[in-house]
């Protein structure tokens, strides 16, 4: 009996692996919101030196597969020249509990995060949206700018981080994978980046409870991908901007547990929890944000592992 076949970051990449993920992800959070599957907390532990350990199971019933991640989250390896996440997934057979699968658990997160906001794009911004701002440049912030692509049909990336050297080697990797297709500013600020941006993704390893983008900065009917903040109470965006906007979250209770800007907003009473929809609610619809701001705020649950993991084993059946 053979063993579980190995799938790294190469057999991760291109726009057909991309766009399957992403539609496995819409049929799993359809699932999710329906009842049909769970996805179980993930198991943090934080240690002393400032990182933290997880762990997130789950299983997807209707393909009759499951999964198991173990994660490492620490913070200080960007300036160490490492990457902030590294890990493994293992993927089970439900009908003969067989391990199938080994991937790559860092860039698995980076492709179904960058899947899962491709997902609330397609599924909320304009179709003609064609401006993007990120403010990250790391790892996350290449993968959504990979997913965005995937599904509208931008022109320019505007770009700001902390770190400029960082910056500039971003810019250059968007110009050179989109060919020169696409138009690349490094700004100064963040209010540089986002004003007048169609589509705005944060993807920073703030610790803030001071958002890092002001309501009055975002342009009426942009669309925001929030999935940065290194624990429940970081503020990548501004708390008020969720009043008159689309709130789209993953699953509520993980949302109202995990991501700062929602428990901010219910705190404050700028909203009510009736006001979070979730994606799966919206799967099967066009233009769901009607014209209006939409954000998304996702904290990553164990089940888009699972059906991320799942879409890739497929594309690499012999």
């Amino acid at each position: 009996m053979s063993g579980p076949v190995f799938i790294g970051p190469a057999d991760m990449g291109g726009r057909e692996r991309l766009l399957r993920v992403v539609d496995a992800l819409a049929e799993a959070f359809a699932d999710l919101s329906a009842g049909r599957t769970s996805s179980p907390p993930r198991t943090i532990v934080p240690h002393e030196r400032g990182g933290e350990l997880l762990a997130a199971t789950s299983v997807w019933e209707r393909h009759g597969v499951g999964s198991v991640k173990i994660t490492t989250l620490t913070p200080g390896n960007p300036e160490r020249g490492l990457p902030l996440i590294h890990g493994v997934v293992a993927v089970t057979d439900l009908a003969t509990g067989r391990i199938t699968a080994l991937l790559d658990g860092a860039e698995l997160t980076a492709v179904r995060t960058g899947a899962v906001a491709a997902l609330a794009t397609r599924l909320c911004a304009p179709a003609d949206a064609a401006d993007l701002a990120v403010l990250g440049a790391g790892v996350q912030a290449r993968a959504l700018v990979r997913a965005v692509s995937a599904v509208r049909p931008l022109r320019t990336v505007r770009v700001f981080s902390r770190t400029r050297e960082r910056t500039e080697e971003f810019a250059r990797w968007v110009r050179d994978t989109s060919g020169g297709a696409l138009r690349v500013t490094v700004c100064d600020t963040v209010k540089e980046a986002v004003t007048d941006a169609a589509v705005i993704c944060t993807t920073t390893s703030t610790s803030a409870r001071e958002p890092l983008v002001e309501a009055g900065w975002v342009a009426p009917g942009a669309h925001l991908n929030v999935i940065g903040g290194t624990h429940e109470e970081a503020l990548e965006v501004d708390p008020a901007l969720l009043v008159d906007a689309l709130v789209v979250v993953e699953e509520r209770g993980a949302a109202r547990a995990e991501a700062g800007e929602v428990r901010a907003a219910l705190a404050g009473g700028l909203i009510g929890p009736g006001a979070l929809r979730e994606l799966g609610e919206l799967v099967g619809t066009a233009g769901a944000a009607d014209g209006r701001t939409s954000v998304f705020r996702g904290v990553g649950l164990a089940i888009e592992d699972t059906a991320a993991a799942a879409a890739l084993c497929a594309g690499t059946a012999p």
